[in-house]
Parts: C-alpha cells; structure tokens; sequence
C-alpha cells in the first residue's frame, strides 16, 4: 500500500484486499496421493505450483543439498513451469533423485492428496522490491491446509507468516538458512508443529476466508456509493 500512497492524492481512499483461499484446502480425511511413495519416519517438505525463475529453485536445491546427508528429510515438488526441465536436470546431476521427488503437474483439485504427505509447506521467491511487496497466493492456500509453513521470502509474504504464527521463514535467496529451518522445525514435537498449523488455518480464516472477503468487498461496494452520493 505505502508504493501506492505516492500516486493516490487522498491515501484514505485505498483499501487492501487479498486474494482469498478455496475451501478445498480445508478438507478432512484425504487419502495421501498414490503418486508419492509413504516413507515414515520421514520429514517431508512440499512444494507445490509453479516452477520458475520466481521461486528461485536454484536457493531451494542448495538447502536440498545441505541436507542431503540427512535421510530423515525429503522434499516433494508438485507442479512445473519454465524451470522444470533445468530441475529435473540438476536433480538428477547433483545425485538428488533419492532425497527429491518431483511428482509433476496436478489440478488444484488434487492438492489435498498431495498436502497429505507433508509435514512442511514451502513458499519460495527470489530477491525483487516487487516481490517483497505481494503475498504469494499459496501462501493463503497453505495457511488453509493447517500443515506448519518455510517460508524463503522477504517482505509482505514472510510477515503473514510470522503474524499468523504458523511456521519458520528465512530470507529470500537463503538456502543455508531455509536448510535450517527444515531442521529447526523438523525437530520440533509433533504438537508443536500441530499447533503451528492450526494457527494458520485460524489466520487464514480470518483474514482470507472467501465468505469474509466478500462482505469486506460488499462493504467497499457501499461506501463507494456512499461517497459518491455525498459528492454529487
């Protein structure tokens, strides 16, 4: 809001308003999806969407190779996009294949499934003043999961996250320090990260949740007329 201030003579005119989460992603007693082998015992991290020069994969595959030694963690990337191919190469390059499993692409639909495996979500961007700014719509989608989030990101997107109380961030660009965090949070007690999670299905629903937005947006709609009457 405050990069938007500077083109608005009245900044009492603006009004945040985030994307909303679907309700799919609250969805109870999903069946893991088949596609991903079940390894108890592990601690598996998530990635799912879309794969690109944003999300920095290049950071996320140094945190995967710091840890790569540790067979109790292993990570799951679900999606694709411009980066895919070069992942897939550099998995299997740096001898990744058994700690990395890259599941492909799935419909929105299907993320239960996949969230069902994970233990961690993870959110990625690059180092950008624009993308410190926005708030990565998986963001709101993880919170509604009620899985704990690591989030590798600056700005608008690592503060809902520390706000909501529901996971571990670094800075973007930072895979020793996302390395880190996968351990830190790896070793916490199970009610722990339980309680991390609900903390952002409970943030989510609050400030993302599609019934609420829409009479926030109903609300905006009113005042507008409002104001507009009053000046005419």
């Amino acid at each position: 809001m405050t990069s938007l201030a500077k083109y608005c003579d009245n900044k009492d005119k603006i009004r945040y308003f985030p994307s909303w989460s679907e309700d799919v992603f609250i969805e109870g007693n999903v069946q893991p999806a088949p596609e991903v082998p079940r390894m108890p015992g592990t601690f598996s991290v998530l990635f799912a969407g879309n794969i690109g020069e944003a999300q920095d994969m290049p950071a996320v595959l140094d945190a995967v190779e710091r840890l790569k030694e540790n067979l109790a963690i292993r990570w799951i990337i679900v999606g694709d996009g411009r980066k895919t191919e070069w992942l897939q190469t550099e998995v299997f390059k740096r001898g990744l294949q058994d700690r990395v499993v890259l599941a492909g692409r799935f419909p929105v639909e299907r993320m239960p499934s996949f969230y069902a495996h994970a233990d961690a979500l993870l959110v990625s961007l690059k180092r950008d003043p624009v993308f410190s700014m926005t708030i990565p719509g998986k963001v709101q989608s993880y919170l509604m999961a009620g899985i704990p989030l690591l989030g590798m990101l600056d700005g608008e997107g690592a503060a809902v996250i520390r706000d909501a109380d529901a996971g571990l961030t670094c800075d973007a660009g930072d895979g020793e320090g996302l390395a880190n965090a996968v351990l830190a949070l790896a070793a916490m007690p199970v009610e722990v990260r339980q309680r991390l999670g609900l903390n952002g299905r409970h943030y989510a629903q609050q400030e993302f949740g599609r019934a609420q937005l829409m009479d926030r947006l109903e609300g905006m709609l009113a005042e507008a007329v409002a104001l507009r009457k009053a000046n005419a």
